[in-house]
């Protein structure tokens, strides 16, 4: 009954509107399927995403080539393993592909196929997925950090700061953090309505109005958190995501005008904008390899969250040298940055030993698949970054988290996240 059978692969679409892969393994009387997700900021150390580069017919997008991988090599290797053996899938995918950031294969390809062993695991064994992970009582919900306007990669207006995010503090269950959450994100449209701007959405699903000062969206944040009856950095915390990756140049960053400027400077301005505006986490507050920059941050800030997400890419090796230069507190959890469920419990684990808060990640590019919910859950990770109550692949993810909470009951209670 356990035994693997087939592996199928077919060419799907994202929210983006680009194709991606959908797996499906299955077993005698039994299937699962899993659809992988793809990032428009992605960091240089990620594992490979493999694409058609010459196929016109998909402007160079399809990913044709990474399904028939999957049809035929993994297929070929994966057949005949017990499909509870998660590890030892991993590894024969893994070791089939033979290089470092998964190039030959496609992390595409592999995630797809291990997120769907793993989902047809807990199947087989009648037991929901988020039971099936690192947690097996006391379960926890997540904070959400809900992405409620879009900038730098992510939209087409001026914004330098690629999310401005909310957390709900205060918040005793989930369907009370959405409850807060919903009331922001409504009394923010009207605010961004009543000033004549467009309340359209990015690719997250946060508003995307045309503007351009860090300050102006932080401003209309604060509004909206007050309109709603909250009290900002109490009940409700402003959270960030720069992205400095795309604002970097010549050691000079961009992050809070368009004018390049010391990294002195930049923690000088990220300390104005901490106190102004009670700001209690930054992702990404500077560029992938800039160690160095990370750590004086850390030294001179207390009492925020700070997070890596391209500079560690779910990647343990590239953790274990954050930890010891003292880079963040933080990481974000992406599991295509790595490309198995194996390699991604492996690195929340260290992470969780060393004190770390994980945030699991959606990517901008996502699709109906609730994976990283139940993930989030059985990781017991402190938050999720899932996008905005806008775009229905964003969520399913926060729904799917309710229902879980539905089902744990009175044993149903919240992370920690300060």
């Amino acid at each position: 009954m356990s035994i693997i059978l087939k592996v199928k692969a077919r060419q799907v679409f994202d929210s983006r509107g680009n194709p991606t892969i959908e797996a499906e393994v299955f077993t005698k009387n039994n299937s699962a399927s899993a659809i992988c997700p793809s990032g428009a900021s992605t960091g240089t150390f990620e594992a490979f995403e493999k694409r058609d580069k010459n196929n016109k017919r998909y402007l160079g997008k399809s990913v044709l080539g990474a399904i028939s991988l999957v049809n035929t090599k993994i297929a070929k290797k994966l057949k005949g393993h017990n499909v509870h053996d998660q590890e030892r899938i991993d590894a024969l995918m893994i070791n089939l592909d033979g290089t470092k950031q998964k190039n030959k294969l496609g992390a595409n390809s592999i995630l797809a196929v291990s997120i769907a062993v793993k989902k047809l695991s807990a199947k087989l064994k009648k037991i929901p997925l988020y039971k099936s992970f690192l947690i097996k009582n006391n379960f926890q919900l997540p904070y959400p950090l809900m992405n409620i306007i879009n900038g730098g990669a992510h939209a087409n207006n001026g914004l330098r700061i690629q999310e401005f995010m909310i957390r709900p503090d205060k918040a005793k269950n989930f369907s009370e953090a959405m409850r807060i959450c919903y009331l922001v994100v409504k009394n923010l449209s009207k605010i961004i309505k009543n000033k004549n701007l467009s309340t359209s959405v990015g690719d997250e699903g946060g508003f995307a109005p045309m503007i351009s000062s860090n300050n102006q969206a932080l401003d209309l944040i604060v509004s909206a958190i007050k309109k709603s009856g909250f009290v900002n950095g109490k009940d409700v915390s402003i959270c960030l995501d720069v992205a400095a990756n795309e604002l970097f140049r010549n050691d000079k960053y961009s992050i809070h005008s368009k004018k390049y400027v010391s990294v002195n400077k930049s923690i000088q301005e990220y300390k104005k904008l901490i106190n102004k505006y009670k700001i209690k986490s930054i992702e990404d507050p500077f560029a992938e390899n800039d160690w160095i920059s990370w750590s004086k941050l850390m030294k001179s800030i207390k009492n925020v969250q700070i997070v890596g997400d391209d500079l560690y890419v779910t990647n343990l090796e590239r953790l274990k040298k954050g930890f010891l230069n003292l880079s963040s507190n933080a990481i974000l959890i992406k599991l295509n940055q790595i490309g198995t469920v194996s390699e991604t419990l492996d690195v929340i684990k260290f992470a969780q030993i060393i004190g770390f808060k994980t945030i699991i990640s959606h990517r901008s590019g996502d699709s109906e698949d609730t994976f990283i919910a139940d993930f989030a859950v059985g990781t017991n990770s402190n938050q999720i970054k899932t996008g905005s109550l806008a775009r229905s692949e964003r969520v399913a993810k926060y729904n799917q988290l309710i229902r879980i909470e539905e089902h744990l009951g009175k044993n149903a209670r919240m992370n920690k996240v300060v």
